[in-house]
């Protein structure tokens, strides 16, 4: 499990831009990748570095859906493990799913489901489900303002980062012809 830090740095965006950009070839950011449905899209270094070393696709279209892996919201050790702190996190990774979503040239308005996975209890929120659902979803509100998407919130036990909260996983409908 050499790997495993690796993917836990580029799900909670923790790599050094510097780092990461130093380690790859040059390359046109955000980068798409042609596929028989159609594209991968790696809308930075970091996903680009994933792509190539492990397979991991951060945004992925297919005729007129595009697939958005999993962002994690993740508590970094100087940050609080409260309320207010929480939204911090959940803002910063809606600002990563905002990039995801304006590679693929969308927005917000264009998703169509998210799916949340929730650690309830852990170390690294001290609120109740209660306060974590209701700082995520006025976080959400505050990025999400069109027609609302479908959503399924799941409870789990823990998250590939030791320091994962919520992971968002968000699918988008892009029709061909815009």
């Amino acid at each position: 499990m050499k790997f495993l830090p690796m993917i836990v740095a580029v799900l909670t965006g923790a790599l050094q831009p510097a780092l990461a950009i130093a380690q790859l070839p040059s390359a046109a950011i955000p980068t798409h990748i042609p596929t028989r449905s159609g594209e991968v899209i790696l809308p930075n270094a970091y996903d680009r570095q994933a792509y190539e070393e492990y397979g991991y696709a951060a945004v992925r279209r297919a005729g007129d859906l595009v697939f958005i892996s999993g962002v994690v919201v993740g508590h970094r050790p100087d940050e609080g493990i409260d309320v207010a702190a929480f939204k911090e996190q959940v803002r910063r990774s809606f600002r990563r799913l905002d990039a995801y979503l304006k590679a693929a040239e969308l927005g917000f308005d264009d998703v169509v489901m998210i799916n949340s996975f929730h650690v309830w209890q852990g170390p690294n929120f001290a609120g109740t489900r209660e306060d974590q659902f209701k700082a995520f979803e006025a976080v959400k509100e505050g990025f999400m303002h069109g027609p609302k998407p479908a959503w399924t919130a799941v409870g789990t036990t823990s998250l590939l980062p030791d320091g994962g909260i919520v992971e968002i996983q968000m699918i988008a409908h892009s029709p061909r012809a815009r």
